[in-house]
């Protein structure tokens, strides 16, 4: 039976480069809650951890962490990223997978967006006809009431 790779101390595990939550939360600006978040959905491997039991991330995490962020910044769903990550990690990818991901995904988002701005014109609509007074009618509420 092989024994278990032995855990390091947290000053050793430093002095191998590697970082605790914390510190690659502060690196990546990827809040510790989000990291474990991410390690529990599998967008990053289990974490090593110390003796102790802290986690330990090295260099590569701390790029992946920053993979995730940014796409995650420009809208992507964790699910597509990870297939973004996927595609990262596939050297012989081609491109057009990637490109045709990012296309749907910019059709998606300005979907999203004509929807909102008829959200905000049908509520400065409402705006605009409410008196704003102490009155009790209010064709706000009256819009929000009336059946489709």
């Amino acid at each position: 039976m092989a024994r278990p790779t032995p855990r390091p101390e947290l000053a050793e595990a430093r002095e191998q480069g590697f970082h605790n939550i914390g510190e690659a939360a502060a690196a990546t600006g990827v809040s510790a809650k989000m990291i474990r978040e991410y390690e529990r959905n599998g967008l990053i491997p289990p974490a090593q951890r110390t003796f102790a039991g802290y986690r330990l991330y090295n260099d590569a995490d701390l790029h992946r962490l920053h993979f995730i962020k940014r796409a995650r910044n420009l809208g992507f769903p964790a699910k597509q990223v990870a297939v973004l990550l996927n595609l990262w990690n596939d050297r012989s990818r081609a491109s057009a997978d990637v490109k045709a991901l990012a296309l749907q995904h910019a059709a998606d988002l300005g979907a999203r967006i004509a929807e909102m701005q008829a959200m905000q014109r049908t509520l400065e609509d409402l705006a605009r006809k409410c008196h704003g007074d102490g009155r009790p009618d209010c064709p706000i509420i009256e819009g929000l009431a009336a059946p489709k």
